[in-house]
């Protein structure tokens, strides 16, 4: 049994992402910190042990769970039936997000449709390339990474990146991002999935009481505000839902 092991082990290892601001990224020691990693360090405390962050990227965090690099997953991953296949996601869902682009404000952007033949930023893995490119006509240029695909947003690689709504809002109150702004309506809202590996039932039954204890109590309200996320509608709704 996983819980067993974690408990005999001393220590959880969580995947979360370490170039994903607000949720999972390095502080300027190098240590992964954030919405995300505080949650983590919640559920260590739970099981009264130590807490390893394991960095991953959207191309990589389910086979990590799928090798057993990590025990659980919480990494910004949208839930999808397809990687219910792949990987136990915990219900109820922590989180929830939807799809925009970062844009420089000078090139108008109102609609979808003004992506048509230009080239886009994306994160390898991410479901959003996709249905940019299919149904919007754009030219998706995917990277492993967020450093590499802000970094060819700001060379002039790409005329916009298309990201993760709340990470999007974030980059705009940086001022290292005067200029850029997130132009479109928002789509796609969709949960977020917290994962362990298929068949660890008890661990499972043990994260599903852990999230719910999360929205019930505002734990995820609370971090918003600590991290400098504005309530989402989601994380106000499951708090009520809850009580």
């Amino acid at each position: 049994m996983l819980c067993n092991d974690i408990k005999s082990a001393g220590v959880l290892k969580v995947g979360v992402k370490a170039d994903y601001k607000p949720y999972g990224f390095r502080d300027p020691s190098g240590a992964i910190v954030g919405i995300e990693p505080d949650l983590a360090k919640d559920v260590a405390d739970r099981l009264g042990v130590k807490v390893e962050y394991v960095p991953v990227v959207s191309s990589n965090r389910m086979q990590f769970l799928e090798q057993g690099k990590i025990d659980l997953m919480i990494a910004t991953m949208t839930d999808k039936p397809d990687r219910r296949k792949v990987v136990s996601i915990v219900d109820p869902n922590y989180y929830s997000s939807g799809t925009n682009v970062l844009a420089q404000a000078k090139y108008g952007f109102k609609e979808w449709e003004d992506l048509r033949d230009k080239p886009v930023c994306g994160i390898q893995g991410a479901f959003y390339n996709k249905k940019t490119a299919k149904e919007f006509g754009a030219k998706i240029v995917a990277f492993k990474g967020t450093a590499e695909a802000y970094a060819a947003l700001k060379g002039g690689n790409c005329v916009a990146f298309v990201y993760d709504d709340s990470a999007i809002v974030a980059k705009t109150k940086d001022p290292e991002w005067e200029g850029y702004e997130m132009p479109l309506k928002t789509i796609d809202d969709a949960p977020w999935g917290l994962a362990v590996q298929l068949g660890e039932t008890a661990f499972h039954e043990l994260m599903s009481d852990q999230i719910i204890s999360w929205h019930k109590s505002g734990r995820i309200l609370e971090l918003e505000t600590k991290w400098g996320v504005e309530n989402t509608p989601f994380a106000i709704g499951m708090n009520k839902k809850y009580q």
